[in-house]
């Protein structure tokens, strides 16, 4: 699920089987949370919920911010910066060589089993941020992901029951030095 908003940007999606759509707008570690409402205007949040992170990612997020009318939030400028859709999450986790495709193009048999890893926190950004690249950088790649973002504690959950603990999704540019 990809929500193109008319500012040219790809939002993060709010959670399955609602219509909500969540963002951070404002420089860098100044950012506001935020919504897209149902008229396509970004609406500032920070008097509902001080951010979008580990702590207020969860259903009860959704009620709160269900129980505002959204047209008497303020409006957020449509050239404002967009930053990261979560502020400082609890993990960043991967799951590579997930693709056929990517697993032959790498020249690796794909796994049986998912490759589990861990990304720094510290390599979330906003859509249009600046990508720092290494300075003997040789030969860098990026692959557009979906990202999952979970909205409660999760161990050794069914297969049936996964969902309930997706929060929403958001685009990944994730960017490696092969």
């Amino acid at each position: 699920m990809v929500f193109n908003h008319p500012i040219g940007v790809r939002f993060p999606v709010g959670p399955p089987n609602s219509i909500m759509k969540f963002l951070r707008v404002g420089n860098p570690n100044e950012e506001n949370p935020a919504i897209i409402d149902k008229n396509g205007i970004v609406r500032n949040l920070s008097s509902i919920i001080p951010d979008l992170n580990s702590n207020t990612i969860n259903q009860n997020l959704i009620e709160t911010v269900s129980k505002n009318d959204l047209s008497k939030l303020s409006v957020i400028p449509k050239n404002s910066r967009i930053g990261s859709c979560v502020s400082k999450p609890g993990k960043f986790i991967g799951i590579g060589l997930n693709y056929v495709d990517h697993a032959e193009e790498t020249g690796t048999k794909p796994p049986s089993e998912p490759i589990i890893f861990i990304k720094a926190n510290s390599c979330i950004s906003g859509p249009n941020d600046d990508v720092l690249i290494p300075k003997n950088s040789k030969k860098t790649d990026w692959e557009i992901e979906l990202g999952v973002v979970i909205g409660k504690k999760a161990q050794y959950i069914s297969k049936q029951s996964a969902l309930d603990y997706v929060f929403g999704y958001c685009i990944v540019n994730d960017i490696s030095e092969r």
